[in-house]
């Protein structure tokens, strides 16, 4: 079976770092997947304005943090971010929750762009949106009259619509060389009336086509945390970039644009897992080689109002998202579902689960759909109750799952105690760390520092 390598990507010069990294993302540059970028809930150890974002060279065995990402506050990284290189170019794209806002209680998502990964000059701000939630960055390249060009989606919960129907796709066609927005347009995705928004997570999947897939839950009762949502996929044939985007899916049932592939899922929003917050669990992927397959993740609690467990769910489309198997997988206790798909129809499913007081994240990857024994790959476990939590998200309401060519590659947050016994597969600390006294160590590699939270990389090699 093949390996997995893992990653804790706080650099040596962060040894002494105590905060609570949560809530990661990833980006490889397809042309040079040594290259990537990775982010989480981390403060610029200076203090300075601008939140820093983890570089690998090297295809993720060592990590360097650079400080590029505007809003950055003291102590505080941003809020949410998400990122993404184009497929051709070395583009980097960002969305963000700009921390300074947040301080004053606003929600202001920020779309952003750098020419590289070796440029160390602040990202260049495209969009600048208040009232926004939890944006998603995926982007592409396509050859328009013989010229190259991004096409990017940023996914996103537009809570300053006001008409409740929330779930939103920004799409630029040009992003790369157009000036700010970089021709990024908004198109609402839920056509159908809800109880007051959609919720939070809202997902993209590209096929290299141009076939371009977004997920969300669509809240259609809520009563305080106690929320009933749709689960409803759109597709959009032509990238994105038509006079109708997003409505070449229609309900079978109602024939309004976005097939439900599930109805009436519950969620105690809000509700508390092992130290986390559960509700905005969402994934979605399609098959890099065939744009009719596309499979779906969400979370709910199975028996609604009476129920007790959290379930993870994963289904299969072969038909562009038309019809839906039932339940392909199911998890109970898990969360932060993260789907991909390889060239060779090979499924990724990264999940964490909640078990016997410990959290596991686990990849598996499946060529039938669980049918047979998957591939299955413990990357981390650790007790659920190391470190006390300070604040939310605590892992984080996401992480992330990526594909090139063959190869996966993925984050995750976790218990940072450097003990073997938390990492089956085998880790690299770049940090100092004692893994005969399970003990972390500053600079000096002799003052003991307190475990906490840190972002983990890994890479599963075809």
């Amino acid at each position: 079976m093949p390996t997995v390598k893992v990653v804790d990507i706080t650099p040596v010069a962060l040894s002494g770092d105590r905060t609570q990294d949560g809530e990661p993302s990833l980006a490889v540059d397809p042309e040079h997947p040594d290259q990537m970028v990775a982010t989480a809930f981390t403060p610029d150890p200076m203090g300075g304005p601008l939140a820093p974002v983890y570089v690998s060279t090297d295809g993720g065995n060592t990590w360097v943090m650079r400080s590029i990402v505007p809003g950055g506050v003291l102590g505080q990284g941003t809020g949410d971010i998400s990122v993404g290189f184009a497929s051709e170019g070395g583009t980097l794209y960002a969305g963000i929750l700009n921390a300074q806002a947040a301080a004053e209680e606003i929600l202001r998502m920020q779309i952003l762009r750098s020419p590289g990964i070796s440029s160390t000059a602040p990202m260049e701000v495209l969009v600048s949106r208040d009232k926004e939630d939890q944006p998603w960055v995926v982007a592409g390249s396509v050859n328009v009259n013989g010229t190259v060009r991004d096409r990017v989606y940023v996914a996103n919960n537009d809570l300053g619509r006001g008409t409740g129907q929330t779930a939103t796709v920004d799409v630029s066609g040009s992003a790369r060389t157009a000036g700010p927005p970089a021709g990024f347009t908004r198109h609402a995705i839920e056509r159908r009336a809800t109880t007051n928004q959609d919720g939070p997570p809202v997902r993209v999947a590209l096929h290299p086509a141009g076939t371009v897939y977004a997920v969300f839950q669509s809240w259609q009762q809520r009563s305080g945390a106690n929320v009933f949502f749709d689960v409803v996929v759109t597709r959009d044939d032509n990238g994105g970039v038509g006079a109708t985007p997003f409505e070449d899916l229609k309900d079978a049932v109602d024939s309004a644009p976005g097939q439900r592939v599930d109805t009436h899922r519950f969620v105690k929003f809000g509700a508390m897992m092992g130290q986390d917050r559960l509700g905005g669990d969402l994934s979605i992927a399609v098959d890099p080689t065939d744009p009719g397959s596309v499979w779906v993740a969400w979370c709910d609690r199975v028996g609604g109002l009476t129920g007790t467990d959290y379930t993870l769910h994963v289904r299969h489309s072969t038909d562009h998202g038309q019809t839906w198997s039932t339940d392909v997988r199911t998890l109970t206790n898990a969360k932060n579902p993260a789907l991909a798909v390889n060239t060779d129809s090979l499924l990724g499913l990264a999940s964490q689960r909640f078990l016997e007081g410990a959290w596991k994240t686990v990849l598996e990857l499946t060529g039938d759909d669980w049918q047979t024994t998957p591939e299955r790959h413990v990357l981390h476990q650790a007790p659920a109750n190391i470190p006390v939590r300070r604040g939310l998200p605590y892992l984080g309401d996401y992480m992330r799952l990526l594909t090139v060519d063959r190869d996966f590659y993925g984050v995750f947050s976790g218990n940072n105690t450097p003990d073997p016994a938390n990492f089956p597969e085998g880790v690299t600390y770049q940090r100092h760390a004692d893994f005969v006294s399970h003990q972390l160590l500053d600079l000096d590699n002799l003052t003991l520092v307190p475990p906490s939270v840190d972002p983990f990389f890994y890479h599963r090699a075809a």
